[in-house]
């Protein structure tokens, strides 16, 4: 990273800890899966006489509250990848005699489950959280605020209920579950449930005077999945690079693309935040960065990465309001990627073009729109030759049997493509989703084939 970049990254971090007036702010950036960012401001402890001590680290542990949520949608997702539910599971099959039972895992993965958001009680006025036993009994007595799929309405419970999911099935706790599955193979050895020394305590600032008020260590116990997990912004690069690269130990790199698909807006006017499953996506300008906000008494933090370009940021603060690390985080990725874009690879002579996908190459029409086929690193590809489509990805196909094709990825993605050749085996139009592709532009309703 050039010494100007990460000067600009200082700046903005020196600046968000004056603006939020947070006792600490601690970011790191990683590209490429290493971390090449650091900065902490301010203090991660300060005495009730007002010293102060030193500014965190990399290494501070900070609350990282429902960013810990991300990690619970990936033990879901690694569950439905081994055959052990699938994700229009109702809640039922996996929590028998639930009055909710018929909500299902993928409605509670995307904030779609209409369940209230918090268990039973007050718990954020009392202090007292369920535990697991409590929290089964409680949610007999949880409302179903919305009907399912009526709009995203944001639920602690439903991520209670999918760690206890994911501890039946696997026979264990969810702690053991993550542990295991997600922070031992990704060597986040700093990332747990309880603090670490050295940590950073959770404050509240004073809106009225240049102090701090102590807040508590509260024990999210049963909203463990959805809240209750400490880490550092080294650990939680490791998180962010594992997000735009998966470790196939712990969950392919398909299983990722597909839980940072959008499910649901939830700007619907500025569609500017979706959620996939488990994930935020967050636009910020013309990129969509793919991570997690999270909050709890003291604390504040962020994560997100820019997937194309393998570039995350991690923000923290220790402060109960008035911060935006998650904005900070993709501040800092969009700021890496102005001043630092990421180099296009180089061109390169690639192998042989597969004879059947030979006379596929070249220009096609259909609707009256103009395709390109090409051959590009070692696969049949496609892409509307049009201005609006510029920046959507191309089409790539897989090949299924003689004159078949099957769309991989892209537009169209699960639809054949379909070769016809005339009696003397020359390719004359290809149907695409049952759409006629042909050399030349044709109106509907004309069988003309094109040029033999």
């Amino acid at each position: 990273m050039r010494q100007t970049t990460a000067d600009a990254l200082a700046l903005l971090v020196r600046r968000s800890q004056v603006e939020w007036r947070a006792a600490s702010v601690m970011a790191s950036v990683v590209r490429d899966g290493i971390r090449v960012f650091d900065q902490g401001v301010g203090a991660a402890v300060v005495s009730e006489s007002g010293a102060v001590g030193p500014a965190p680290d990399a290494d501070t542990h900070f609350r990282i509250g429902s960013i810990t949520k991300t990690f619970t949608a990936v033990l879901v997702l690694a569950l439905r990848d081994e055959g052990r539910l699938r994700l229009d599971d109702s809640l039922g099959k996996h929590l028998p005699g639930t009055r909710h039972g018929d909500v299902t895992l993928r409605q509670m993965l995307t904030h779609l489950s209409g369940l209230q958001r918090e268990p039973v009680g007050d718990v954020w006025y009392t202090l007292d959280v369920p535990d697991r036993s409590e929290l089964l009994i409680g949610l007999e007595m949880a409302e179903a605020v919305l009907p399912p799929h009526r709009q995203l309405h944001y639920s602690n419970l439903a991520y209670a209920l999918l760690g206890e999911v994911v501890a039946r099935l696997d026979g264990s706790s969810w702690e053991d579950s993550l542990r295991t599955r997600i922070l031992e193979p990704l060597g986040m050895s700093r990332t747990g449930v309880e603090p670490q020394a050295p940590r950073a305590n959770g404050y509240y600032s004073d809106p009225f005077a240049d102090r701090v008020h102590a807040e508590p260590d509260l024990p999210v116990r049963a909203l463990g999945p959805a809240a209750q997990l400490w880490s550092t912004t080294a650990d939680l690069s490791k998180w962010a690079s594992f997000i735009a690269d998966p470790v196939t130990d712990v969950l392919s790199a398909d299983t990722v693309e597909e839980m940072c698909h959008p499910h649901v807006m939830y700007d619907v006017d500025a569609w500017n935040l979706a959620w996939g499953l488990g994930f935020m996506l967050l636009r910020s300008g013309d990129r969509v960065l793919v991570g997690h906000e999270g909050a709890m008494p003291g604390f504040l933090a962020g994560v997100f990465v820019r997937r194309q370009d393998s570039v995350g940021a991690v923000a923290f603060a220790n402060t109960t309001s008035g911060a935006s690390p998650g904005e900070l985080a993709a501040t800092l990725v969009t700021t890496v990627l102005d001043t630092e874009p990421s180099p296009p690879p180089p061109w390169t002579v690639a192998a042989p073009v597969d004879p059947a996908a030979e006379p596929l190459l070249g220009i096609w029409w259909s609707e009256g729109s103009e395709f390109e086929f090409t051959w590009t690193a070692g696969r049949l590809r496609a892409r509307l030759r049009a201005p609006s489509a510029a920046a959507r990805p191309p089409a790539i196909f897989v090949a299924e049997g003689h004159d078949l094709w099957r769309t991989e990825s892209g537009r169209e993605a699960g639809e054949l493509l379909r070769v016809v050749r005339d009696d003397a085996g020359s390719v004359v139009r290809m149907h695409w989703a049952t759409y006629a592709f042909t050399r030349d532009p044709n109106a509907f309703g004309s069988n003309s084939p094109g040029p033999s």
